[in-house]
């Protein structure tokens, strides 16, 4: 693909996606994995009500997710005037707050593959393990997790590909601002705005098609090559 093909400013889009999709993946994993594995294994006051809260970002328009991340993590949100104030970080209007809105909108999906992963593991496996003495800590870590590897990471680049299509909530927490906020959906938004933007615009949904489809393939390679060594 060469360098001309985009300007530099959707260049700066398309790494600016990659770069909050990145970020919104590795930095929801490890709640993502906690979660999965308490759906899947645990019984609790509250369960159904936190399974309801995890696949809420799917049923909501997202536009109405990104004004509840307005409202709590924005400068006079109840979260986020807190982190300004003791710690100096501001999430609105900042790519660290379309990385936010990213991982918000793709943690349902990256719960999903997981908790299927972990229900598939017979229960009998871990229950043996706990017989033999090991706390449970260390039956997860030297039991389940190699077993659950390949949907662990089908679920983190099944939610990399969510994050980089993120548009709804992404442009209303952090905006649409050029080379700050401005991710590939906002980029193509932007062109779409624009008398005989339609062109360009085509260019970069090819992009972000080539970029999902990449992050796809790449999870079931993955994934398989993962699975292939855990049996062996």
């Amino acid at each position: 693909m060469p360098p001309d093909w985009l300007s530099p400013g959707e260049w700066q889009a398309v790494a600016l996606s990659l770069r909050v999709s990145f970020w919104a993946m590795l930095c929801s994993l490890p709640l993502g994995i906690l979660v999965a594995h308490a759906l899947a294994r645990w019984r609790f006051p509250g369960r159904q009500l936190l399974n309801m809260l995890v696949h809420l970002p799917l049923i909501l328009p997202p536009v109405v997710t990104g004004y509840l991340l307005l409202l709590t993590f924005g400068r006079r949100g109840a979260v986020g005037q807190w982190l300004d104030q003791w710690f100096g970080i501001v999430l609105a209007f900042r790519w660290t707050g379309a990385a936010l809105a990213a991982a918000v909108m793709a943690f349902p999906l990256m719960v999903r593959a997981i908790r299927l992963s972990i229900e598939a593991v017979d229960p009998r496996l871990e229950q043996a393990a706990a017989t033999l003495g090991a706390p449970r800590p260390w039956v997860f870590l030297t039991v389940t997790l190699p077993l659950i590897a390949p949907g662990i990471l089908a679920g983190a680049i099944l939610a990399f590909a969510k994050a980089m299509g993120e548009f709804g909530a992404t442009i209303t927490f952090v905006s649409n601002i050029p080379g700050q906020t401005q991710t590939l959906p906002s980029a193509i938004y932007s062109q779409l705005q624009i008398p005989g933007g339609e062109a360009q615009a085509g260019r970069l949904v090819l992009v972000a098609i080539a970029v999902s489809m990449g992050a796809l393939l790449a999870s079931e390679w993955v994934s398989r090559a993962v699975a292939r060594r855990v049996a062996g």
